[in-house]
């Protein structure tokens, strides 16, 4: 092997979304699939960052606004607006849940070099939601610690959630709203 080829085995692909006007990422890998909005479940008494569930191929799939879980505005339903499944390593094992983002706009191939440490941004400020920082045109790309984001109060009630198939016909709940 030369030293080009293992210098693009070194590559990390993330999959970049947007939240409320900024740029972030996930690791590829964590990533299992991007799908259009479809009808929400709405479940009473939940966090403000949960927005319901949906049927996925006949699994209950909890979906959350991950820009509130964030602390940012809600979100605004768009055209772009879309779910990514991602697997989350939780207390009691690996889980999937769904995150709402703004839109995706693709995948990118980041060398280690390329990411930075995230800036000490002063006192009382936690910022280990986010792995890292990479250039990505004109604007900071946030890696997410997806499994430190949902890992807090709230989220971690995804890990012993029953996903096993709706009762009846598993088109009935979840079905597209487009």
């Amino acid at each position: 092997m030369t030293n080009g080829n293992s210098a693009l085995t070194r590559l990390a692909q993330y999959l970049t979304f947007a939240l409320r006007g900024e740029c972030f990422a996930i690791e590829i890998a964590r990533v299992r699939e991007v799908l259009d909005v479809a009808a929400l479940t709405k479940v009473p008494g939940m966090p403000e960052c949960f927005c319901g569930v949906i049927n996925l191929r006949g699994k209950v799939m909890p979906i959350l606004d991950l820009g509130r879980k964030l602390g940012l505005a809600p979100l605004v339903f768009g055209t772009d607006t879309c779910v990514i499944i991602v697997e989350v390593l939780g207390e009691n094992g690996a889980f999937e849940v769904g995150v709402l983002t703004d839109s995706v706009p693709t995948v990118v191939e980041l060398a280690p070099d390329a990411m930075e440490a995230v800036p000490n941004m002063g006192a009382g400020l936690d910022t280990g939601f986010i792995s890292g920082m990479a250039r990505l045109e004109e604007k900071f790309l946030m890696l997410l610690a997806i499994d430190t984001v949902l890992a807090g109060a709230g989220a971690n009630m995804f890990s012993g959630m029953d996903t096993g198939a709706f009762a009846g016909d598993p088109s009935a709940a979840g079905a597209p709203a487009r």
